[in-house]
């Protein structure tokens, strides 16, 4: 039941964020149509010598920007509105906007030409965005409100009831009293709203579809894929207990409590307790990985990023100093508090630390550099090591997998120390990535968010 109610607070969530969203994109659409008619107005009145109301023009971006800023505002609030009546309202809302945008272009036509003007056909942009947003009956719906908008106008205007602004200039005589043009224009008109709305609902209603069961795989995987990590954490527990009875029992006959050991036996228990000391390391960073991918949250706190790097850096310069490598460490004077799991992030800095080490000749360098981006956190460490082959770069971060020239220098190893690294990082919100060229040396590059 938990799981169901969860699930439906996500879809709810989605759908919500998905009405919001549409909303933003309607109010973006309408600024750019605010400086576009601005723009145009002027284009055609100053250069192209058509005859226009211009004032009536002027007056109607503005109002379209005022109402356009309206809504704005009241998006923000809404956003802030923890409720379920909130999706009613942004549907409602939706609707709301697209039908007063269709107003506001009928006044337009209104004031430029009405059915002499070319641009009668942008209702049709009207009809692809609600297709898009909206349902196929609220889309024909629409549909036919721009319909009766634009026949309102041709008839009132034929009739003499409203007042006709021919477009001088562009046609030659006016045209809103010739029955056989607005007839001809009417049914154009009306047929290419209903085809458009049609065939865009059609193909909407086939994407949403196909979202909504791509949707339900992607959330199957990942509820199979979770299933599999708890299997995995389980077993892979009970064979570390197994295992550290094993070393438990080893160790002292090692030590000798339990009597002398002749060479040959000395030989074989320390050889069984090298084996089982790589198994727990093995099994303890599988432990690791799981743990990680199940844990919905991880803890955090404020701490020094400069300190925590210091320490990394500080746990693996007795083993530089044995290859006689040289490690240089700088970090940026801006760099100070960072949020995040201490532990985690040391470690993950750690084990690329110590794979440089691992993988790069005797007399080589190691560099770490720490710099402050504003936001944001950004450590690189490059060595000049046995470097990674070009086309198993996209693999690096992967489960169990080696490079095959690290297998030749390091026969034993997990494949599981950069796929760790790679969820810590993600968690984070971060980025991790890997330049590298054979023979030459790697790069890790590794971006947190204070």
């Amino acid at each position: 039941m938990g799981e169901l109610k969860t699930s439906r607070l996500s879809e709810r969530n989605v759908v919500e964020g998905g009405l919001v969203e549409r909303l933003y994109w309607l109010i973006k659409l309408r600024w750019i149509a605010f400086a576009g008619l601005f723009l145009t107005v002027f284009f055609v009145d100053k250069f192209v010598g058509i005859s226009l109301k211009t004032y009536p023009l002027y007056a109607a971006a503005i109002f379209l920007g005022i109402y356009n800023l309206s809504f704005r505002v009241f998006l923000y609030f809404l956003e802030k509105k923890k409720s379920a009546a909130v999706p009613k309202i942004n549907n409602f809302l939706t609707n709301f906007q697209i039908s007063l945008d269709l107003i506001f272009l009928a006044i337009l036509l209104h004031f430029s030409g009405g059915a002499e003007n070319p641009f009668i056909f942008y209702f049709i942009f009207h009809m692809i965005i609600a297709s898009i947003l909206l349902s196929r009956r609220a889309s024909f719906w629409q549909a036919t409100f721009a319909i009766f908008l634009f026949l309102s106008i041709v008839i009132f205007e034929y009739r003499k009831i409203l007042p006709h602004h021919c477009l001088k200039g562009f046609v030659g005589q006016s045209l809103h009293d010739n029955l056989l043009y607005v007839a001809g224009v009417s049914f154009v008109f009306i047929t290419t709203l209903y085809i458009a709305v049609y065939m865009a609902t059609s193909i909407s209603r086939r994407l949403k579809k196909r979202e909504k069961s791509l949707r339900e795989a992607n959330e199957l995987l990942e509820a199979n894929d979770r299933i599999k990590s708890e299997y995995v954490l389980r077993v892979t527990h009970d064979i570390k207990g197994h295992l550290s009875a094993i070393q438990g029992c080893i160790e002292p006959v090692t030590g000798g409590i339990t009597g002398p050991l002749n060479e040959k036996q000395r030989d074989l228990l320390q050889r069984a307790d090298m084996r089982t000391g790589k198994l727990m390391f093995f099994v303890k960073a599988l432990l690791e990985v799981t743990r990680i991918k199940l844990s919905r949250q991880i803890k955090v706190e404020y701490f020094s990023f400069g300190e925590m790097v210091k320490e990394a850096v500080a746990n693996i310069q007795s083993k530089a100093r044995d290859k006689n490598l040289s490690v240089k460490l700088t970090i940026d004077p801006g760099v100070d508090k960072a949020r995040g799991a201490r532990e985690y992030i040391q470690e993950t800095i750690s084990n690329i630390l110590a794979n440089a080490v691992k993988y790069t000749p005797r007399n080589g360098r190691i560099d770490v550099n720490v710099g402050d981006k504003g936001n944001s956190i950004i450590t690189r460490i490059e060595d000049t090591g046995i470097g990674i082959p070009k086309d198993e770069l996209p693999k690096v971060f992967d489960e169990f997998y080696r490079a095959s020239n690290a297998k030749g220098v390091e026969t034993d190893g997990t494949g599981l120390g950069l796929s760790i690294a790679k969820q810590v990082i993600a968690r984070h919100d971060g980025k991790i990535w890997v330049e590298s060229e054979e023979g030459r040396g790697t790069t890790f590059f590794i971006v947190l968010p204070k």
